[in-house]
């Protein structure tokens, strides 16, 4: 499954890229692994915010460990 760059604008993510779709979005991180977020674990909210953060390239690492942590569908790697 094919993901986007994430943008990194501040140039100190932790995450390196991103997928998303209805209800879902995957994060990669800098260690490799790879975890699928979904409306039904996560919660819509979080989902939409952490898609939006994602497609702007700014905050999207420091939102999921702020905020959802371990609340992930699964991790895919």
């Amino acid at each position: 499954m094919r993901l986007a760059p994430y943008g990194n604008l501040d140039g100190d993510s932790g995450v390196t890229a991103y997928r998303t779709g209805p209800g879902f979005i995957l994060v990669r991180f800098v260690d490799g692994a790879t975890y699928l977020y979904t409306d039904a674990a996560t919660g819509t909210r979080h989902v939409r915010h952490m898609q939006r953060l994602a497609e702007t390239g700014r905050g999207l690492a420091t939102y999921i460990n702020r905020n959802v942590r371990g609340r992930y569908a699964c991790r895919l790697h």
